[in-house]
């Protein structure tokens, strides 16, 4: 197992020792980009962590989130692409239709890209009607690392938020998991 974190602007700065990769957050919606993304994955990459970026996917205009998010991502062969999938502080969700079409977007978009879903576990299994998570799930449920309660196949899965988002990877290596990332 690989560890790894995800970040947001709430974290403008963090540790990377012991850390194998970093997924970060990118955008929301159509009009917000975390004022950190420059500075979070240049220290990611000074750690020679694998890298990702995620978008915080709203309802409606799917086309329009998907450009804006890979308009805004940085493009490296190798960085993970990821749609975070969850209720929004208006407490709508985007609907499951348009999880798939946005994460199919993103494939079309950026097709030398894995793309992730990141979801909850609730998400996972009252909300998902299809179980398309693109080249992968990245799964929050915060129970032991690396035994998410699901029976589904995982990339990544996010245990904790305390004192902040950790994750485990399912790779035996960081360079399995660069290797997979760059296709």
């Amino acid at each position: 197992m690989l560890h790894g974190i995800d970040v947001s602007a709430y974290q403008p700065s963090f540790e990377t020792d012991g850390l194998d990769f970093v997924l970060i957050k990118a955008t929301e919606g159509r009009s917000y980009v975390n004022p950190h993304l420059t500075s979070q994955a240049k220290r990611a990459r000074d750690a020679a962590c694998v890298v990702g970026f995620y978008h915080f996917l709203w309802p409606g205009n799917i086309t329009a989130q998907a450009e804006y998010f890979v308009s805004k991502a940085p493009e490296k062969a190798g960085d993970l692409l990821a749609v975070d999938w969850e209720e929004n502080g208006e407490g709508t969700r985007a609907s499951n239709a348009e999880k798939d079409r946005f994460i199919r977007e993103l494939k079309s978009l950026r097709p030398d890209h894995k793309v992730l879903l990141y979801c909850n576990r609730y998400f996972w299994l009252h909300y998902d009607t299809t179980s398309y998570a693109g080249d992968g799930l990245w799964i929050a449920d915060y129970v032991t690392a690396g035994k998410p309660q699901i029976n589904t196949s995982w990339r990544i899965h996010q245990y904790t938020d305390q004192p902040l988002d950790k994750d485990v990877a399912a790779f035996s290596s960081r360079t399995a998991m660069r290797d997979w990332a760059r296709g």
